[in-house]
């Protein structure tokens, strides 16, 4: 992905916990949302006697979504098929969001902060997101968040994963009563993963598709050790 570089930089929310920040989460949302869809986790969180961490939401790009009768709305690549058995996101979408990533990850880096303390981050389509580009990522990342969501394109892992982030901790975690992306589905992503020797921990809540105060507290205690 050496090209991330020719790719126009994405609308983004950034919060700072302090003055130069020298941690970095970029943190992706779900399908139909926008930055803002997370920018208060930011507030619940603890992060007393961390560095200064900046927190870059980004808004994904319009386009339309197949799977509900074209309509335009932000997402990160278009989903194609309702069935999770087969396969459903649309692999040129996801390549050209996973470059614009890399463009954010390149934006810290000219501000000052290594990929070793950068966090990727993402609930559901920008979980899914967050895990693709990372495994694929040419240097290692402090970790990766991923919240309700799956591993995508999984056939290519192979392929096209880089060494680097083999080692790199992912916080994968999953409700119960997800009604949006089975947690049957999720787990066996997670499973996928783990078989493949990377170093997943997973978590799993009495929750629908979204988040909850345990999860919070876990994920709170993961990204502290992950940016100190």
């Amino acid at each position: 992905m050496d090209d991330s570089h020719a790719q126009p930089l994405l609308p983004a929310l950034e919060i700072e916990t302090g003055a130069n920040p020298q941690r970095a989460v970029i943190w992706m949302h779900g399908l139909g949302a926008d930055g803002h869809d997370f920018e208060s986790v930011v507030d619940e969180l603890d992060l007393s006697g961390l560095p200064p961490v900046r927190f870059v939401f980004p808004h994904a790009p319009m386009r339309p979504i197949t799977i509900n009768n074209g309509y335009v709305m932000r997402a990160w690549y278009d989903l194609v098929s309702l069935d999770f058995s087969q396969r459903r996101e649309d692999p040129a979408g996801m390549r050209i969001s996973a470059l614009q990533v890399e463009a954010l990850i390149a934006r810290e880096n000219s501000r000052g902060i290594a990929d070793a303390h950068i966090v990727l981050a993402g609930f559901s389509q920008g979980g899914a997101l967050a895990l693709h580009t990372a495994l694929r990522h040419p240097q290692p990342l402090a970790g990766v968040l991923a919240l309700s969501c799956y591993l995508p394109l999984t056939d290519s892992l192979e392929a096209e994963a880089h060494a680097s982030n083999k080692a790199t901790p992912i916080f994968m975690a999953h409700g119960h009563y997800d009604g949006v992306i089975p947690f049957a589905f999720a787990k066996q992503s997670a499973q996928f993963m783990q078989a493949q020797g990377y170093a997943l921990e997973w978590h799993e809540y009495a929750m629908e598709h979204s988040l909850s105060l345990p999860e919070l507290r876990d994920f709170e205690a993961w990204l502290r050790a992950r940016l100190a």
